[in-house]
């Protein structure tokens, strides 16, 4: 059961399915919206530049029915009139096709925005095929689609029908009236059903937008078994990655222990840590931490110090704080600069002992590592209880 949910469309498109649909040119598009947008826009431009163009009409053909006897013979200057009074009508109803390009253009603009997708453009033979093109026509889309266009067509019937009904009687009064004001009654009649027309496409683009993006977002909706896959191209597989950070701890590794044999001095649990220290006088403000571990790790520092001559020193509190309170490539803490300058102070006499055969430096004890700083003092585990006791509290509250 729960294999088959997995499979099942439940889940909403992410933001990479959307974009990858955008880049192959799938979005919300409502063609009736396109539709009632450029009528709304014919009607408009007819509205506000119909008396211009009619009197730029009325000069236009005055001009162009007034033709010259001796021209009527020469073909050339003829067709030169032509292209004259041709060029003169499309200024004249210019403005009114700039409107309606406009409109066709900025209408898919509304829903999906500006888009270009040249992957769209690439010839898809398989839209040629007589039998994918019937099954398209006779599947549950196409009835759906069929559907739709008889209510579309139904209810602008409708509003068609109701314009006639009321006008009906000025209709049949057409035949006996003067052409002056008959022409201005069938002009009223025309602009009446204009609107009753565009009010319906108006109707029918509300209902029809919304449909559009519900049916957008449901053909994009994706599984959960298509989100694990997602997030696994998009973030790599786990055992991939995971297999890389391995790798990436064995080469910081191994670079760390490249750093071993340069150290001034281990410091050791003696057996649980190991860190090692360097200090280079007039190059560094305090000593670096160039190496720690931990186990198996603090283990090899050690047998690594001891194949190059590094100096080991047992000061478990100093190993456990170095350890807990550093970092690898970091100064030590202000408040280790005294426990660390008895080591080395200590590490440095040891140097000069073995180089000039002098008595070995006592091996320093008691070094004055803060309480707070290792991990194992009572002071420390206490500020840990109560950071903890505080923490819950906090939550609770």
């Amino acid at each position: 059961m729960a294999e088959d949910s997995d499979l099942e469309r439940t889940e909403p498109a992410s933001t990479r399915r959307l974009e990858k649909a955008r880049e192959e040119g799938q979005v919300a598009r409502s063609r009736d919206l396109s539709t009632f947008l450029l009528l709304f826009a014919g009607g408009a431009g007819v509205w506000w530049f119909g008396a211009h163009a009619i009197t730029e009409f009325r000069g236009w053909f005055a001009r162009a029915l007034s033709i010259d006897p001796r021209l009527a013979y020469d073909t050339v200057q003829a067709t030169g009139r032509l292209s004259v009074f041709a060029f003169d009508a499309l200024l004249i109803v210019a403005p009114l096709l700039g409107l309606l390009v406009a409109a066709a253009a900025l209408s898919p603009l509304l829903l999906g925005g500006w888009m270009f997708a040249p992957g769209s453009l690439t010839p898809d033979l398989s839209r040629m095929n007589p039998q994918t093109g019937i099954t398209r026509m006779f599947s549950t889309h196409g009835v759906a689609e069929l559907g739709k266009a008889l209510l579309k067509a139904s209810l602008v019937a409708v509003f068609a029908v109701g314009v006639v009904r009321a006008n009906a009687g000025s209709v049949f009064s057409l035949f006996s009236q003067n052409p002056e004001t008959g022409i201005a009654m069938a002009g009223n009649i025309v602009v009446s059903s204009f609107i009753a027309v565009v009010c319906a496409l108006a109707l029918i683009a509300a209902i029809d937008v919304p449909f559009q993006l519900w049916t957008h977002a449901s053909k994009l909706r994706m599984t959960r078994e298509d989100l694990r896959q997602e997030n696994k191209e998009h973030e790599g597989d786990p055992k991939i990655k995971a297999r890389v950070r391995s790798l990436q701890r064995d080469a910081a590794r191994r670079r760390m222990m490249s750093e071993v044999p340069k150290a001034d001095v281990v410091v050791t649990n003696p057996t649980h840590y190991a860190v090692a220290l360097a200090y280079r006088n007039g190059e560094m403000q305090a000593p670096k931490v160039i190496a720690k571990g931990a186990g198996f790790i603090a283990e090899r520092i050690r047998e690594l110090a001891s194949e190059s001559g590094v100096p080991l020193l047992e000061a478990p509190p100093l190993a456990r704080a170095l350890y807990q309170h550093t970092e690898i490539g970091n100064e030590i803490p202000e408040k280790l600069y005294s426990a660390v300058a008895e080591v080395l102070a200590y590490v440095f006499q040891l140097k000069r002992s073995r180089t000039y055969g002098a008595p070995a430096p006592a091996i320093p004890g008691n070094l004055p590592v803060p309480a707070e700083l290792d991990p194992l003092s009572a002071a420390a585990m206490t500020a840990r209880r109560s950071a903890g006791f505080a923490a819950r509290e906090a939550a609770d509250e």
